[in-house]
């Protein structure tokens, strides 16, 4: 008998139902608790498939001028292409003059992050309440 995950995405083909609707529930939700700042929810497995939709929407966010804060508490995996999209963040919000702050709270993101060195690269907080009160201070440690 054969048993299948459905967590499992298919490999057999480009652009699988599965691909795409794995993609699409990477953003789990958007808020404005200010003016001037957007955070961004996001869960589940941020991969070489999931990194491309979370790249696109953080950027676009970023472009908009608006400090970012990316909740990543529901993330389950963080992959190299997920890491990538971090420090594209952070190096787009420097060039923008806008912060960019990672909540990370889960084994699976801290850990990439410590192991690569990246949690020094840019601001880490515990929670979404941290992120909101470093952007309400000013905090210069934030990219």
């Amino acid at each position: 008998m054969t048993v299948q995950d459905p967590n499992v995405v298919s490999t057999s083909g480009a652009g699988s139902t599965a691909d795409s609707t794995r993609a699409a529930r990477v953003v789990r939700s958007v808020d404005h608790p200010t003016d001037g700042v957007t955070v961004v929810s996001v869960g589940g497995e941020i991969d070489m498939l999931t990194a491309p939709e979370l790249r696109a929407d953080v950027l676009g966010r970023l472009d908009g001028g608006s400090t970012l804060v990316l909740d990543m508490s529901g993330v389950s995996f963080l992959g190299s292409a997920g890491l990538a999209v971090l420090v594209e963040a952070s190096q787009h919000a420097q060039r923008r003059g806008t912060a960019f702050r990672v909540v990370a709270v889960e084994r699976a993101v801290i850990r990439p992050l410590a192991a690569t060195g990246l949690g020094e690269v840019f601001s880490v907080h515990g929670s979404v309440d941290e992120a909101l009160a470093a952007v309400r201070a000013g905090d210069p440690s934030a990219g």
